[in-house]
């Protein structure tokens, strides 16, 4: 294979598997130069919480002995990186909190086990805003934000922000990431990455004892379509306990390699916020999108906004933000640690404690009319395309600017694109669209029906071969 050893970040994960099993590459080899780019590059990106070099070696020894013997699984040898609000057994797992900084979970969550057992080799836990509350990923744990590095002054966005940073900047081939309102997606767009929220159901949820609204749904960051399929496929299998758990009926990896058949496309780019345009690069994205999806032969129709942020909507959101924070913040924060929760966490938190049941009920019934209506678009439509965000990535420092209690409407501001598929519970993919003169990423999002998560990722996979977007990378890349 020629380069393999030169740049061997340079091959995709889909890549790097096929020159593992045909014994061109060690995971050994491939383990080495991952952790090599972390120690030049993770300082000035802000990627990982923590670092399992010696667990990482020692993993990638047992998979070159098991590879040697003919076994074989998934992501056998792979390197992956999993988001720290995930339980990884044995490996210090902080939830994005200084509170639970010295945590070493007994366990692995569900899906972090369905990698692990998998063969993906860990190479550390990928840095997250406190028990992802934020669409920009800095807390107490790390030195530094996470950053895109296309420009380190601007976050990689969040709560996936230091898995986004790790897969773009080439110190990981594939990342491990999770979607509560926007987590994959938003940090797809801001490094130029390809992103997947699937169907409620489809990965088991990871949500906070007691909540009974699982929005939260793990999923992949990748670079192609490919490498996103290659961890669907091992993600989606959830457990028999899962109430919403459903299976799909082949493989993402056999899918995509398939156009799907013409599909009906709603389009829309309006904000639902009074004051809040999107900037003209993200409509230049989703324009480009639409005409090329044409060009495919897709129905492409634009449609009328079907639901708006208005103030009612707002407080539910804020209600419901705090109501998941507290439930954390009770069940895994001891007393005398609550002093090293960060400002936002307490400002969220205390809104939680104050709610009443029936405020509670309230509030995710009034969430239950919005998402009603963005479903209403899907009795004409396949798939809705849409921004990812208002604007390009975000300068650090700009949600706390105005203090604790703007920072909600500052990241509905520029991520208002997103919530509602994870209210509906439908599949999301967040797709590369360009990068503008200033060499800042934008993305475009496509919806689909629920549980048709199939033909979304192949939808995807039939622009990525028609190049919706270019096979750039950001300066650090070849450093």
């Amino acid at each position: 294979m020629k380069g393999l050893t030169d740049a061997l970040h340079d091959l995709t994960a889909t890549a790097q598997l096929a020159a593992l099993r045909a014994g061109e590459l060690s995971s050994r080899e491939l383990t080495a130069h991952y952790l090599d780019r972390i120690a030049d590059h993770d300082d000035e990106l802000g990627a990982f919480t923590t670092v399992t070099a010696e667990l990482a070696i020692e993993e990638a020894a047992q998979a070159d002995k098991r590879i040697a013997e003919g076994e074989w699984s998934p992501l056998l040898g792979l390197p992956l990186g999993i988001k720290d609000l995930f339980a990884t057994a044995g490996v210090r797992t902080t939830f994005g909190s200084a509170a639970l900084s010295d945590t070493v979970p007994d366990v692995n969550g569900w899906t972090t086990g369905l990698l692990r057992q998998a063969g993906a080799i860990l190479l550390g836990k990928t840095n997250t805003p406190e028990f992802g509350s934020t669409c920009y990923t800095e807390n107490a744990v790390t030195a530094k934000p996470s950053v895109t590095p296309y420009d380190l002054t601007r976050y990689a966005s969040g709560s996936s922000g230091g898995a986004a940073a790790a897969v773009a900047a080439g110190l990981l081939p594939v990342a491990h990431a999770s979607d509560g309102a926007g987590s994959i997606r938003t940090p797809a767009t801001t490094c130029h990455l390809v992103g997947m929220k699937p169907s409620l159901g489809l990965v088991t949820p990871n949500v906070p004892s007691g909540s009974f609204f699982p929005t939260t749904i793990e999923g992949p960051l990748a670079r192609t379509v490919a490498d996103a399929a290659l961890l669907l496929d091992v993600m989606a299998q959830p457990s028999s306990g899962d109430l919403h758990g459903w299976r799909p009926e082949q493989l993402f990896t056999d899918v995509i390699s398939q156009p799907p058949r013409p599909l009906r496309v709603a389009v829309w780019t309006e904000t639902g916020l009074d004051g809040v345009s999107p900037h003209p690069e993200t409509v230049r994205a989703v324009k480009r999108t639409a005409a090329l999806l044409e060009e495919l032969g897709h129905d492409v129709q634009e449609v009328p906004l079907p639901s708006i942020w208005d103030e009612q909507l707002r407080d539910a959101m804020r209600r419901h933000f705090g109501y998941l924070v507290n439930l954390v913040v009770e069940s895994l924060v001891p007393m005398d640690r609550k002093g090293l929760l960060t400002p936002y966490t307490l400002f969220l938190d205390d809104i939680g404690a104050q709610l009443s049941g029936a405020e509670v009920l309230t509030t995710q019934a009034i969430m239950a009319r919005s998402a009603s209506s963005y479903l209403a678009v899907f009795e004409q439509a396949d798939v809705a395309l849409t921004p990812v965000t208002s604007g390009p990535p975000v300068p650090l420092g700009h949600f706390d600017s105005a203090g604790v209690e703007a920072i909600i409407d500052l990241m509905l501001e520029w991520s208002v694109y997103t919530p509602w598929a994870n209210l509906t519970g439908q599949p999301a993919v967040a797709l590369p669209s360009h990068l503008d003169h200033d060499g800042l990423p934008y993305g475009v999002q496509l919806v689909g029906r629920p549980r048709h998560d199939l033909e979304l990722l192949a939808l995807a996979a039939q622009l990525e071969s028609a190049a919706l977007w270019d096979d750039v990378h950001p300066p650090c890349w070849s450093q």
